[in-house]
């Protein structure tokens, strides 16, 4: 189970890897590991203002459909077309390719209540 240590994390189990005033959010290998074979991505709108813990995508897979909940507060300003095509990027790379979207980040703080590779890990049961 990959977990790296340059990104924060929710207990929902998606991810968050900052870059400047932007953040690039996407699940994690364990939630990707979870669904199975992930067939549908439905993807947020570009341009749209999210809050935190909004539900802003959904993933489909063979096993469930899983809601994707921001991780903090902004505006999206890009999304990853390629898991239109091709939703099954996220089981290959969710860290890399597998991305979901960008958003553009309005309040900064809240990053800081995400956790810690090692407090993600703790989490799941160290055991991952």
């Amino acid at each position: 189970m990959m977990i790296p240590g340059d990104l924060k994390y929710t207990k929902e189990h998606e991810w968050i890897r900052v870059d400047g005033d932007e953040v690039v959010f996407g699940i994690t290998d364990h939630a990707q590991s979870e669904l199975g074979d992930i067939t549908f991505v439905e993807l947020p709108e570009a341009g749209k203002s999210v809050a935190r813990s909004e539900t802003i995508a959904t993933v489909e897979s063979v096993k469930a459909a899983s809601d994707l909940y921001a991780a903090v507060s902004g505006e999206i300003v890009k999304v990853n077309e390629i898991l239109s095509d091709t939703p099954e990027t996220i089981n290959e790379s969710p860290y890399e390719k597998g991305w979901v979207c960008r958003i553009k980040v309005s309040d900064k703080t809240e990053q800081d209540t995400l956790m810690s590779a090692k407090e993600y890990e703790k989490f799941l049961g160290g055991s991952e």
